[in-house]
């Protein structure tokens, strides 16, 4: 009887605990802006409870392209969001005090692809380009790629919002677009179906702030615990992907339903780089460079503003300096 008093008394205690640890749980809406392997750390984040041993609560929601994941950003409805550079900037100009806590992914693996039929850049000349939404990474993407082929943006080409990289390839496949931006596992379909790659963005050997975690400077006034956290996350999510492929790949397949293993294999190691995943993830402050270049063609304010006008780095600073960030990497 004692035995059964002293079980009782320890199952109490057990669920006491564990009643204790869901309360300290924080519930954290986090925005994605695409649907590819450029979101890997927050699902990978989500789906191997890395969140949840950091005690946050994710609800992960998608917002088509960066323009509107920043618009959600801003306004509240999401208080952490992956988002990439060209977003973030101009909203920033306008005036947010939207900044990028972690890199997230520094270059770009994206490709303009033409329809079937389409197989030269010269053929791109007075049709149309698929982009998910003005103001997006796409949106720069394509200028970059057009301008560095010799071709001019809204004269030569025209570019049309089409929206996620799947129904920009949906677009693509069914001929409603000469071309399209797209990047893996989108284009690795279009390459099996026949279409041709038109430029590589890749090769041209541009630094970009790509797709990163991003917050606004009243959020970590507010809420410094909780952006810390969610900056180890990210961090261990990305030690995650480059030491636990299988983990990663589940990630992707959940995140992307229906793409086929082969797909998921290519986009998982077309990603997987320095260049482009770095372990240390300090926001790039040459790829806002890049961006700020870009941007003051159409917005002279971006003509003086610093790349560090747009980075909290202090998160990912102290875990550096502390070397967690280090040890992740030095455990077998």
């Amino acid at each position: 009887m004692n035995k059964l008093r002293a079980f009782a008394i320890y199952l109490a205690f057990i669920l006491c605990c564990a009643s204790s640890a869901s309360a300290q749980m924080t519930r954290l809406n986090v925005g994605y802006s695409a649907v590819s392997a450029d979101q890997l750390p927050a699902w990978v984040a989500k789906d191997s409870g890395i969140f949840t041993k950091n005690g946050l609560e994710v609800q992960l929601i998608f917002f088509t392209g960066g323009t509107t994941a920043i618009l959600a950003l801003v306004s509240g409805d999401v208080p952490i969001t992956q988002v990439s550079g060209p977003g973030l900037v101009s909203s920033s100009l306008a005036g947010s005090d939207s900044v990028f806590v972690a890199s997230g992914i520094t270059s770009l693996n994206y490709v303009l692809m033409g329809r079937q039929g389409v197989k030269t850049t010269e053929q791109l000349k007075g049709g149309t380009l698929a982009i998910s939404r003005f103001g997006s990474a796409t949106d720069s993407i394509a200028r970059f790629a057009l301008r560095n082929v010799g071709l001019t943006p809204g004269k030569d080409v025209t570019l049309v919002q089409v929206g996620s990289g799947p129904e920009r390839l949906n677009a693509l496949v069914a001929g409603k677009v000469t071309a399209a931006v797209i990047n893996p596992p989108s284009s690795f379909i279009a390459e099996k179906r026949g279409l041709a790659v038109l430029a590589d963005v890749a090769k041209m050997g541009l630094v970009f702030q790509h797709t990163g975690a991003a917050t606004t400077r009243k959020y970590i006034r507010e809420h410094q615990d909780t952006v810390r956290r969610y900056v180890k996350s990210h961090v261990e999510a990305v030690h995650k992907m480059w030491t636990d492929k299988e983990a990663t790949i589940r990630a992707l397949s959940k995140s992307m339903p229906g793409v086929e293993r082969e797909f998921l294999d290519k986009s998982y190691e077309n990603v997987m780089s320095e260049t482009l995943f770095s372990k240390k993830q300090y926001p790039s402050l040459e790829g806002l460079k890049t961006v700020l270049d870009e941007i003051a063609e159409r917005d002279p304010r971006a003509k003086s503003a610093k790349p560090e006008q747009f980075t909290d780095s202090s998160f990912i600073r102290e875990l550096d300096q502390s070397g967690y960030i280090d040890s992740l990497y030095k455990k077998k």
